[in-house]
Parts: C-alpha cells; structure tokens; sequence
C-alpha cells in the first residue's frame, strides 16, 4: 500500500501547458502516474503529452473523472486555482507553486479544511509512491518500492535521503514534501496518522528543519499516537538566530524553532535522532523488521 496516492489516483495538472508543468507531466507519466487531464484558460481541445486539456476543472472532472490535481500555476492566480480544485473535492491538492502570499495561502487551507480535502503544499516537491504514483516534481530514478515512509519539510534533502536508502536497497511506501512556507496543508502529524495506519509502512523517516513548532508538535503525536519506529534528522543546527535559512519557514525566534529544541523534543520521545543525513540509512536498517 502507500498513503494519499496509489495506482487508482487519476491526477489533474492545473497549468499543464507551462514549461514546468508539461516537463514534470512527461516525468509523471513515465513512473506510471495516470495522468488523466489538464486544466489552461484557453487551451480546451488541445493536448499535452496526449493529455487532454480543458479550460475548468469542472469540465476536466466531469470528462475524465479525475481525482486529484497538481498545481503548477502562477502565484498570483494560485489561490483561485487551489480554490476550483477544492471545490470539485479533488483529493489530495498539491500546490507546487511557490511564493503564494501568506494570505492566499490561510484563505486555501481554511477551504480545504471546510471542504475534508487535504493539502500539500504550496512551496513543496510533491509526494512519490513508487511502483504506483507521482504527484509534482520528485525526480523518478531517486525511487524503488519497500517499507520506508519519508516525510520532509526540505525538498532538496528529501532527494538526498531517498537516493541514499535506494542505494542502500532499502525502498520507500510513500515519500512526501510538505512545503517549506510558514503556512502549508498537511502537517508532520497528519503524514504519521496516514503512514501508522499503512501496513506497507514500517519505520518513518521524519526530515524537519529549525524554525516553527512543527516538529515539536510532532514529537507530541508520535508520544501519544504514533507507535512504528521514526528516525529524524533536524537540518540548520549552525544557523544564526533570526535568519532567514531557504524557507520561510525556516526562521529562528528567540529561543522557539531552534533545532536543539526540536532535536530535544524527538529524542524525548524515542525517535533516533542522525547528527548527519550520511547516518540516517543506518538508523533505518536497524529498526526495519526484515
């Protein structure tokens, strides 16, 4: 199994015909994603890797039964996209785009959450279920099929982590980005809800980073509720305080989202913490049941 996306997901591009969008549409279907539509203003009738576009996701959801959608449109037209697929109960949405205003962000998640429908993102690298389906920009040869959930506030850290467990010949359920920007969709707690209750899942990896409270919230739920093994790795341990690190997330306030903290509050609760992202596959090979 996997979690949010299998081989069933019947994906939507909103912006299909951007560059990004048509090249990650290709990188889409060959890892064997179904990617049944495509939405652009303007572009009905024509074809992107010979996926047919429509000018709404109405039209694109009532002619191909599609299910979930990927968004690569601009950010300033984002909010109105996200709102659409919400609408349709498209499910899960996940926002690639980056740089959508903080307040477009909170109006998507509020709807979202109205609506029961899940979000990642915005400002994320997507989620990848290998042998089953792709949703965003997760390069496909990084990937193999096995027992290892990965979830991660880093994209680029992400990539690393995963090559180096294939590599290792350890593979992975589900692997998913969760965004960096201060307002995101699905939190590290929803992804542990979904990965204690996937059977394929047996060991987590939980890729955090310093700023926030998200990885301390975390730490809450994998105390109370999450009950599979979980190796974590905290990046920015050397960043000066109150500077912006990458994400805008990633922003240290006076002693909260320093990464002692957040290293603190995981270990407390039974995770293994790696010092480096090199010690991570070790940490997994020897909490992995087979």
């Amino acid at each position: 199994m996997a979690i949010l996306i299998d081989e069933g997901t019947r994906v939507l591009v909103q912006g299909i015909t951007g560059y990004q969008a048509e090249f990650h549409t290709q990188r889409m279907l060959e890892f064997g994603t179904q990617v049944v539509a495509g939405t652009r203003p303007g572009k009905r009738g024509t074809r992107v890797h010979d996926v047919p576009v429509f000018d709404t996701v109405a039209e694109a959801v009532a002619e191909t039964g599609a299910t979930a959608s990927c968004l690569f449109v601009p950010a300033p037209f984002a909010k109105d996209a996200a709102l659409e697929a919400i609408a349709h109960h498209l499910d899960p949405v996940v926002i690639i785009t980056e740089h959508i205003p903080v307040h477009d962000a909170v109006l998507i998640m509020a709807y979202a959450r109205a609506q029961g429908v899940r979000v990642v993102g915005p400002n994320c690298p997507g989620l990848a279920s290998p042998g089953r389906s792709r949703m965003g920009i997760m390069p496909n040869h990084l990937f193999r099929p096995g027992p290892v959930g990965v979830v991660s506030r880093s994209g680029t850290l992400t990539y690393e982590i995963v090559a180096a467990l294939t590599q290792a010949g350890i593979g992975q359920s589900t692997a998913l980005g969760l965004g960096g920007d201060p307002v995101v969709g699905m939190s590290f707690q929803d992804a542990l809800a979904l990965f204690g209750e996937d059977p394929q899942t047996e060991v987590v990896v939980l890729i955090g980073e310093i700023g926030g409270s998200a990885e301390e919230t975390a730490a809450r739920f994998i105390a109370t509720r999450f009950h599979k093994p979980v190796v974590a790795y905290i990046a920015g341990r050397t960043a000066p305080p109150g500077k912006r690190m990458g994400h805008a997330g990633a922003v240290i306030s006076g002693s909260a989202g320093t990464a002692a903290a957040k290293i603190e509050a995981l270990s407390g609760v039974g995770a293994a913490v790696a010092d480096l992202p090199g010690q991570v596959v070790g940490l997994v090979r020897s909490r992995l049941t087979r």
